[in-house]
């Protein structure tokens, strides 16, 4: 059957242990892409992928590769990003394939966010083929991470492939355990057509472009297709396989890998994780159970100059297509006037986000203090979620506040375990148990605070142990805590955009260090400037932004004091009706300021 020469995998691996250099050479190999064109990292089509090392979208290709046996392999690579933050990218890449290549970098070893995919991976019954890159580095430990991989994946050492991605050694053998070791996709074209979408683009010519798998029946052109998630039928207007280029085919079976275009305009109707069959004979069920995209971190994105507040709304409309974890609504400040409140996987999204705006959609932004979602419950016993501190009920009206917790995996050399501890600690952190991979690198679990994570506690991290150790975190639950809102006042008014939500214990610390860092932020005005930070309505901490003085006296030569006195006191009146009607221009920096609250108090 023509499945037995289909093989659909994947590569998952920790951020730079060089997934995307083994694709290049797989390329290169079956000569799906000839030498002239290749460029490093192929896959990564985005700048800020190439500039960052890192594969932020989910992409697929199919490659032709002539066997040992002498039998030709359709073989669909769906490369994954390996952060954290599109851990979403990497469960629906994993759905659509039979087997995963497991690669570890030889001198690095086994990360947290390699453990945690290859879990993903085993949920879904992939072949896992294990692989080692970067052997002929000096600082290589090829024995000590054997040894990891086996203890991680049970496996025996003559399964583990040793290979050199960018030389290309051994990369001929990996190809050969995909042929030998994967399993071919089940599925008749006989049954009624079920595919996965697992990725979807927005073309302004054709509309949206739809990544498939097919796992039941087929699909041809001009067919009549429905989705699961939303009641819309459309007709197929194309389908092919994806190369480098799209390539349009007649029709695609169960098993293969490629691309529909249906002529949907509007990206909300393609959700990734959506169920596509025919309309005539339609499958009874969905594929798997859809599951939103939660956002984790929410900040307010606003355009620097009002003037630009419709550009940014078509910017953000064109990004979604391209990015369906993002999710944006209106909103307005005091402050920065109008603009878009977004939430986002974490903050490393939420920073390619404004790169993306500023590079590709020429948008200048700014963003507020990024914020989690607080469950408060009022005295009358109402539940409402709060991702923006503006929105916090009285004080007299709360009863508790529950917050989000995580439970995050640190692996790190053992060295190191005392530094982990006490920035655990700071963090408000639990410790909930630690195990050795080896004799010198251990897994540590902890439960913290979602809040104390998403400013700057990966940075940390990685100074407090030398870039050594790896974080990887899930979502546990939400738990009570005592927390505060504190507002920050600029003579008398809240500064809206400056807002946060924080834990009693640290409002005071955090108070006095955000009014310090205002006041030598704020230039000074004629009249003077008072900053505070409050708790409802106890001030908690207070700076002040001296005048600037202009000496009325100079013209005085001799004659009485009470002519001096006259014009001093003809100032000091024209200074309080000033700061009465003056307003305070506060500089871009002062929003970003939170982001890098760490200092001296």
């Amino acid at each position: 059957m023509y499945t037995d020469f289909i093989r659909n995998f994947c590569i998952i691996a920790h951020i730079d242990h060089g997934k995307s250099t083994i694709a290049d050479r797989m390329l290169e190999i079956t000569k799906t892409i000839s030498s002239r064109n290749l460029v490093n990292q192929v896959l990564d089509d985005m700048d800020l992928e190439r500039e960052r090392g890192i594969t932020i979208k989910s992409h697929a290709i199919h490659m032709d590769y002539k066997a040992e046996n002498g039998k030709k392999y359709a073989l669909n690579l769906i490369d994954t990003p390996g952060h954290v933050d599109f851990a979403f990218e990497v469960s629906r890449s994993l759905a659509a394939c039979e087997g995963a290549i497991l690669v570890v970098d030889a001198a690095q070893g086994i990360e947290a966010q390699t453990i945690s995919n290859l879990y993903l991976a085993i949920e879904n019954d992939l072949q896992i083929i294990p692989v080692i890159n970067k052997i002929d580095l000096p600082s290589a430990q090829i024995e000590n991470v054997k040894n990891q991989i086996i203890q991680v994946i049970g496996c025996t050492e003559d399964e583990i492939l040793l290979v050199s991605a960018k030389s290309g050694k051994g990369i001929k053998e990996v190809l050969e355990a995909v042929v030998n070791k994967i399993p071919f996709p089940d599925g008749s074209p006989e049954n009624p057509a079920q595919a996965l979408i697992f990725d979807s683009v927005f073309d302004p010519y054709r509309g949206v472009i739809t990544y498939i798998r097919v796992y039941e029946g087929k699909f041809k052109k001009n067919d009549l297709i429905q989705f699961f998630q939303v009641a819309k039928k459309f007709q197929v207007d194309e389908i092919g396989i994806l190369r480098l280029k799209r390539m349009p085919a007649q029709e695609l079976k169960a098993g293969e890998v490629g691309y529909l275009i249906s002529g949907a305009k509007d990206v909300h109707d393609t959700k990734v994780g959506d169920t596509i069959t025919l309309t005539k004979n339609p499958a009874l069920k969905p594929l798997f159970k859809y599951k939103e995209i939660r956002p984790m971190v929410y900040s307010g994105i606003y355009p620097i100059s009002s003037e630009d507040f419709e550009q940014l709304r078509e910017s953000l409309d064109k990004l979604y297509l391209n990015d369906s974890s993002l999710t944006f609504e209106p909103e307005t400040s005091q402050a920065l006037g109008f603009g878009f409140r977004c939430g986002f996987l974490g903050l490393l999204h939420m920073e390619i986000v404004q790169e993306r705006l500023e590079r590709e959609y020429n948008v200048s932004i700014i963003n507020t203090v990024p914020n989690v979602v607080y469950h408060v419950y009022t005295t009358s016993g109402e539940k409402i979620e709060i991702e923006n501190p503006t929105k916090m009920p009285e004080a007299g009206n709360i009863d508790y506040i529950k917050e989000p917790y995580i439970s995050a995996q640190i692996l790190t050399p053992s060295d190191y375990i005392g530094n982990i501890m006490k920035l655990s600690l700071e963090r408000r952190g639990r410790f909930i148990n630690s195990e050795y991979l080896d004799g010198k690198r251990v897994d540590m679990h902890f439960k913290f605070p979602l809040s104390e994570v998403i400013f700057d506690f990966f940075d940390k991290l990685k100074s407090q142990t030398r870039g050594y150790a790896s974080l990887d975190y899930e979502f546990d639950s939400y738990e009570k805590a005592d927390l505060v809102k504190l507002d920050i006042l600029i003579n008398g008014e809240p500064l809206d955009a400056l807002s946060t939500i924080v834990h009693r214990e640290k409002a005071f610390v955090w108070g006095r260090r955000l009014c310090r860092k205002l006041k030598d932020l704020i230039p000074r005005q004629m009249f003077e400037v008072v900053i505070q930070a409050a708790i409802g309505s106890k001030i908690i901490s207070r700076d002040v932004v001296k005048a600037l003085r202009k000496n009325v006296t100079a013209k005085c030569y001799g004659g009485d004091i009470t002519r001096k006195r006259k014009l001093l006191e003809k100032q000091k009146e024209g200074k309080k009706r000033m700061k009465q009607v003056g307003s305070v221009e506060i500089p871009q920096e002062a929003f970003l300021v939170v982001l890098s609250m760490e200092g001296n108090d």
